[in-house]
């Protein structure tokens, strides 16, 4: 794998710290800014319906400029907003910044999705976007800790700052590193990638790929209090806990980078199938303390697993329109994350418990299987039918 990718990976480490950090800063903005802790929950919110609507819209920005200059201008924008959410005393300036954050990261992971796979042999598209993707696992198991205990030894805005300094050896790695063209097709044509995008198997991928996802945050924004409350540990276990579940879904995105190239369909289906007995199990074991450390791990590896194989399959599927195809992967994803923890929300609210919010994500991959038989019907009537038919795009 060249190089390069392992430094995109570096400013996606950067970017996954700044989406997920303010789970630990939150009520330290909220004092320091004089605003309530729910107020500052909207900095969360904020960021993922910037990524959301951010994705789609900055990748067609992005297809008719060459990448390189792309990614660094996006990787500019994010560090900057975050010096001056690092300097500001407004929320509202601060609210501000988190959405063009979101903006710039969302365009940067379109464009960089497209440069690793251009950057790599045709059928290598699983392993390139693993080591993407790892970066965001890697902000999991030490970035958004790290945050956290900036956080608490220096303030939020040291927080801030960090994952601005981050940007800085990225964007010289991206200028030094990144090649100025990268592939054929480097700089696309925005019609022509939206020709593309009318594979009734990439949307197929795409709904997947968001329903694995929400049922894997569904329970992950949850997990502190299923440990506390159902599990019954201390709160001083919790970032243990977590931790596991990060270094599971490290684990995960290594092994479908490995497998998920040659194996498509055996990892999402058995690892699917995997993944719905896991969420199961961890509902009725989740008081069981050895249990729920295992589970985190093993959970976190086949929710990742899963999930990068799914954004592979969906550059397979739509290998004419590269950057479109990551905006649309980096927007069902997201929305996949925001709606996972809602409806796990409603079940709590509902009377279901903290152990209820997995077996809402069993459900959300059950789901899944679902989506994946119809179209499999939908597929046969048409000519096809085979489960390859449906989940691998090549």
């Amino acid at each position: 794998m060249p190089f390069a990718l392992h430094l995109l990976a570096l400013a996606v480490f950067a970017q996954g710290t700044s989406e997920f950090m303010l789970s630990g800063l939150g009520p330290d903005i909220a004092h320091d800014l004089g605003v309530s802790i729910p107020a500052a929950g909207a900095l969360t919110s904020a960021f993922a319906i910037g990524m959301i609507v951010g994705a789609p819209l900055t990748a067609v920005l992005a297809v008719r400029r060459p990448r390189r200059p792309a990614l660094f201008g996006f990787l500019l924008v994010f560090a900057l907003v975050h010096v001056v959410g690092a300097l500001t005393s407004s929320f509202p300036v601060l609210l501000g910044t988190r959405v063009v954050a979101a903006l710039a990261n969302a365009g940067f992971l379109a464009v960089a999705l497209a440069t690793a796979v251009g950057m790599v042999a045709p059928d290598a598209k699983g392993r390139a976007t693993s080591i993407l993707l790892g970066g965001t696992t890697l902000a999991c198991v030490a970035g958004v800790p790290g945050g956290a205990l900036l956080g608490q030894l220096l303030g939020w805005r040291a927080a801030f700052w960090a994952v601005a300094l981050i940007c800085v050896p990225a964007m010289i790695a991206v200028l030094r590193s990144v090649p100025a063209e990268s592939g054929p097709g480097a700089r696309g044509d925005v019609r022509a990638e939206a020709r593309a995008l009318r594979s009734p198997r990439l949307l197929t991928v795409l709904l997947l790929g968001a329903l694995v996802n929400a049922a894997t945050f569904c329970t992950f924004t949850y997990l502190a209090p299923v440990a506390t409350e159902v599990t019954g540990i201390g709160a001083a276990w919790v970032p243990v806990l977590l931790a596991l579940f990060g270094l599971g879904s490290f684990a995960g995105v290594s092994a479908a980078g490995r497998l998920s190239d040659t194996y498509p369909t055996r990892v999402l289906v058995l690892g699917g199938a995997a993944l719905l007995l896991g969420w199961v199990v961890f509902a009725f074991a989740a008081g069981n303390v050895a249990a729920t450390l295992v589970l985190a791990f093993v959970q976190g590896a086949l929710s990742f697993a899963v999930g990068s194989t799914l954004i592979a399959q969906a550059l397979y599927a739509a290998s004419g329109a590269p950057t479109l195809a990551g905006g649309l992967a980096t927007a069902a994803l997201n929305v996949g994350a925001a709606l996972g923890p809602w409806v796990g929300g409603l079940a709590i609210g509902g009377g279901l418990g903290y152990r209820g919010v997995m077996g809402v994500s069993a459900l959300l991959v059950a789901l899944a299987f679902v989506v994946t038989c119809v179209a499999r019907v939908v597929r046969g009537r048409a000519g096809g039918g085979a489960i390859d038919d449906v989940l691998v795009g090549r």
